[in-house]
């Protein structure tokens, strides 16, 4: 997948969410995770879409069955992010993800693995309280 279509998926994706049609847009999230090649994109443009769809505002507080089908498919980008190269962040993610699919302890031991890391890395950091925030709201 050339950078070009990764760009133009997602802003395919944006433009529907900002339509109004969420279930359409996750269903497109759903969709370019699900590609092999999305897995050979940088980590950091993997990252980026995938923070566009987690940490998205204004969704609805009970998940849709197209925001968990989306959310279950951003998991194998994530663990392989989180595998290779164990950045607190993509924990977050993944933790995410899985509170939205209901796994609420792998996420609490997401978070908690994150949060190890990153207070190794920098106990002062806004990752480490936003990972304590999580933690504390499961």
């Amino acid at each position: 997948m050339p950078n070009e279509t990764l760009v133009q998926a997602v802003k395919t994706i944006v433009a529907l969410a900002r339509g109004g049609d969420l279930d359409a847009a996750y269903r497109g999230y759903r969709d370019l995770f699900q590609k092999p090649e999305f897995l050979k994109q940088r980590p950091e443009d993997q990252r980026q879409v995938l923070r566009l769809m987690i940490l998205a505002k204004g969704v609805p507080s009970t998940p849709t069955e197209a925001m968990i089908d989306a959310h279950r498919a951003a998991v194998p980008a994530l663990t392989e992010l989180v595998s290779i190269h164990g950045d607190p962040g993509d924990h977050e993610l993944l933790g995410l993800c899985h509170v939205v699919l209901g796994n609420v302890e792998s996420a609490d031991k997401i978070f908690r693995a994150g949060l190890k890391i990153e207070r190794e890395r920098n106990p002062q950091s806004d990752l480490c309280g936003t990972l304590m925030k999580r933690i504390s709201l499961l």
